[in-house]
């Protein structure tokens, strides 16, 4: 398929909507992780029948583009420490694995509504600790933090594995809970995290053939965009900012998971 048999086939509003979805997915995904929350379902909608592996294969290039330059802009400004990254990348990466694969012998519906009332519970700690993630609390010893990171790795790589949206946003809520990042320093780590996970996941997808290289270009082109522009800001305003945009994309994830939820129990 060729970006004039797409014009050709859905028009130039829908190119622009796509567009559009891929900039606000970069952006968020920029600030705060979540960003496949908006890209993904607008691919599924717009694209009702092309096979899931190509179309998460076309979206993992964008998606890969957008947070490599968000990291690359983090890079310049927050000091990491390369080994924790690596810890919490290489437990990532395994368990997403494993998430993958126990998701074809059990039905993820049964396991939402706990993940609905984890949001919940996440959304109002997050509301009423206005000073959460405004500073670094917590100077853990280096072994302590590669523990911890290690589990918050397990964790949310099978959550990323199993489920999907929103990772990025587990990822900060853990750096900054757990590991005691303010907000800006757990995206830095968040998108360095991302960017492994999604390498992994292209490495299949591409072996195999699953994409469509000018749809990937197109979305990638603005995921950049709204990924640079997203990181800048962050950067910027600071930890307030991020902490907002926290607040709105997890008020989000509770709404599609509670519409999931009642969908099926209801």
């Amino acid at each position: 398929m060729s970006l004039l048999s797409i014009y050709t086939d859905y028009g130039i509003l829908t190119l622009f909507l796509l567009a559009l979805s891929a900039f606000t997915a970069g952006f968020i995904d920029a600030v705060v992780g979540g960003g496949g929350l908006i890209q993904t379902p607008f691919l599924l909608i717009t694209f009702p029948k092309m096979p899931l592996p190509i179309l998460f294969g076309t979206n993992k290039i964008a998606a890969l583009a957008g947070t490599s330059i968000a990291a690359f802009k983090y890079a310049k400004k927050i000091t990491f420490d390369y080994k924790l990254l690596f810890v919490i990348a290489l437990s990532c990466f395994i368990s997403s694995y494993l998430g993958a694969q126990i998701i074809n012998h059990i039905d993820s519906n049964l396991l939402k509504p706990l993940i609905l009332v984890i949001l919940i519970v996440i959304a109002i700690y997050t509301f009423i600790k206005k000073d959460l993630g405004s500073i670094e609390t917590k100077e853990l010893p280096i072994k302590k933090q590669m523990l911890y990171g290690a589990c918050i790795g397990l964790i949310v790589g099978f959550y990323d594995g199993f489920f999907g949206p929103g990772t990025g946003s587990f990822f900060v809520l853990g750096f900054v809970v757990v590991l005691g990042f303010e907000f800006v320093k757990a995206s830095a780590y968040a998108k360095i995290v991302n960017c492994v996970t999604n390498i992994s996941a292209l490495i299949v997808f591409i072996k195999e053939g699953n994409y469509i290289i000018h749809l990937a270009i197109l979305l990638a082109i603005f995921n950049i965009i709204g990924s640079f522009i997203g990181s800048h800001l962050a950067l910027k305003k600071g930890n307030g900012f991020v902490r907002i945009i926290f607040l709105v994309i997890v008020s989000v994830m509770i709404l599609k998971y509670g519409y999931d939820v009642l969908k099926v129990y209801f």
